[in-house]
């Protein structure tokens, strides 16, 4: 059991890793890292190459998150244990070593690691982060959003404390990787969804 539980970590830690959107960028000669926001994630790709591209960026990325859970159920590793496997994959999303150890910011892989943990969690999280991006037109507000409601409904659903933290340290991971989105929201200069990106900053 020690030996499959080290080797789903690490296999998670590296199924996350696998950059999809500094892929499909290449395969259109660009480097995701050098336009946009500079972040190899699905909205960058969406602002650069299109809808198509942005969306089959993000599918992969949710699978990575679910799949990293899935396998460690399948291991028969106890459900925090499967919950943290599902937190490597962000973690090798965000800081990918195939990238330099540079990344995207883990919303989608996030949403896939949440749903696979707790449907009716990541049900929430997907119905009022979408709501939240739909009014604003502000990915990052609804990614982040969708964090705090995570945590929240697990809480009011009296989820195991396990559970309630791992959501609480994503949260705080995502208010972290959205520091600078933050500041252009306070300055009133963060793009809407769907506005064009020009050179990375």
């Amino acid at each position: 059991m020690i030996l499959n539980t080290l080797l789903a970590l690490v296999f998670a830690y590296l199924l996350g890793a696998l950059p999809a959107a500094a892929w499909i960028a290449r395969s259109r000669g660009i480097d995701i890292r050098t336009v946009g926001s500079g972040n190899a994630g699905a909205t960058n790709v969406q602002r650069t190459l299109g809808w198509g591209p942005g969306l089959a960026v993000a599918l992969f990325d949710v699978f990575k998150g679910a799949a990293a859970v899935w396998l460690a159920r399948w291991l028969g590793l106890l459900p925090e244990w499967a919950a943290m496997c599902g937190a490597l994959s962000i973690l090798g999303h965000n800081y990918s070593p195939f990238l330099g150890f540079r990344g995207g910011k883990g919303v989608a892989t996030s949403f896939g690691t949440i749903v696979a943990i707790d449907p009716l969690v990541g049900l929430c999280v997907v119905i009022l982060g979408v709501f939240t991006v739909a009014i604003t037109r502000y990915v990052s507000a609804g990614s982040m959003i969708g964090g705090a409601v995570a945590v929240t409904t697990a809480f009011a659903l009296g989820r195991p404390w396990w559970e309630v933290i791992l959501l609480l340290l994503l949260c705080v991971l995502a208010v972290w990787q959205h520091r600078e989105n933050i500041k252009r929201l306070q300055e009133g200069t963060e793009r809407h969804i769907g506005k064009k990106g020009g050179a990375a900053s």
